[in-house]
């Protein structure tokens, strides 16, 4: 049920009217991207969220530019995420000792899942037409 104020324009809860619809798919279309990078085939998912960002983002609405800013520096903070728990394992001796599954583990449970997390999350807002900000590593929007 779409709420409106006595002056019929829709409140901040409603969802997008329809005009705004092709305006927030990038938005979704990033989030997705950014989801699918972390759980179903990163690298080539990051490919496509950096090719839209370098692309799409200085003619893209303010929400959209939001959406887009917010996965692509949280894909690269994923990646320096990433790479430190892998010089971790090194550091602590290979891939052939005990270490390595603690780092693993640890890596999964705080960094992999939380990002996860922000990314679902901004996805529900992107679907919902509203700006997200990722918590820590995110970048101020505009909208």
């Amino acid at each position: 049920m779409t709420e409106t104020t006595p002056n019929g324009a829709s409140s901040p809860d409603s969802p997008p009217a329809a005009s705004d619809a092709d305006s927030i798919s990038l938005a979704v279309a990033a989030e997705a991207l950014y989801l699918i990078n972390l759980m179903v085939v990163p690298g080539i998912a990051f490919a496509a969220i950096a090719w839209l960002w370098f692309t799409k983002r200085k003619t893209a609405s303010a929400l959209d530019r939001c959406h887009l800013d917010q996965v692509f520096f949280a894909s690269l903070w994923a990646g320096v995420l990433l790479v430190i728990a892998i010089v971790a394992i090194i550091l602590l001796g290979g891939y052939d000792t005990a270490y390595t599954w603690v780092v693993v583990i640890l890596y999964f449970t705080t960094c992999h899942s939380t990002l996860i997390f922000f990314g679902a999350f901004g996805l529900s807002r992107a679907l919902s037409g509203k700006p997200y900000r990722y918590p820590i590593i995110g970048r101020p929007c505009d909208v």
